[in-house]
């Protein structure tokens, strides 16, 4: 049966000669993995495209719930990037954000309010063009709270990594900051200094691990702290 979807794309990996299998988060299934034959092949103009990186699509699937792999009818560009693919430090935060979805939401449902929240978030991404450094500490704290996990503040994540057997001695002034940046809209005019920018990424990652099995190594974190630090 046919279904109208929207999708977030999250990763592919080939699967034989011309063809691949994406891994897309969408809007009414949740995390699916779809096989798209021939999108490799030197007749299909570009459509390797289309499964890029958190690529925004439109699409017409087939969907059997007993079923792995589904099958993709029809897809097209729900929103087109204008900077998330160019700008060094944006794809770096894209890829990695990517990547950390990809394993966060592997086994996720349908969630529309994530979906929602996910998509909107990478939009407005798109097209800030100031202060988007904070993007990935805001995007992964703000979607604790739709995946049934979002701490009450910042000592409430700092007393939930204790209790796992972490230790920190965080000065108000820091969890203060960690307050904004979950309160506060996306792109607030928020100043952390990058060393303590890299300490909020590291205690939002093993918060994740606290609460998911599926967040193990992370190959894109290196890149992005390069890229954030140069």
């Amino acid at each position: 049966m046919l279904h109208h979807t929207q999708g977030i794309v999250l990763g592919t990996i080939k699967y034989s000669e011309t063809s691949i299998i994406a891994r897309i988060f969408t809007r009414k299934f949740g995390m699916q993995s779809y096989i798209v034959n021939g999108v490799r092949s030197k007749k299909a103009k570009g459509k390797t495209a289309l499964y890029q990186p958190l690529s925004l699509l439109d699409m017409v699937v087939y969907h059997k719930p007993e079923k792995d792999i589904q099958r993709i009818s029809e897809a097209k560009f729900s929103v087109s990037y204008a900077s998330i693919p160019f700008d060094p430090t944006k794809r770096a935060i894209g890829i990695f954000l990517m990547e950390v979805f990809s394993k966060v939401l592997r086994n996720e449902s349908e969630n529309e309010p994530l979906y929602q929240f996910i998509e909107q978030s990478f939009i407005y991404f798109d097209h800030q063009e100031e202060r988007f450094n904070n993007f990935h500490l805001q995007l992964l704290l703000k979607s604790t709270n739709f995946l049934g996990f979002g701490p009450e503040n910042g000592k409430d994540l700092i007393y939930q990594l204790e209790e796992a057997g972490f230790h920190y001695s965080l000065v108000e002034n820091e969890l203060a900051l960690l307050d904004r940046l979950m309160n506060e809209n996306i792109g607030a005019n928020i100043s952390i200094p990058n060393t303590f920018r890299r300490d909020v990424l590291d205690h939002i990652i093993k918060f994740y691990r606290t609460h998911t099995d599926t967040l193990k190594e992370i190959k894109s974190l290196e890149v992005l702290k390069t890229v954030m630090t140069s």
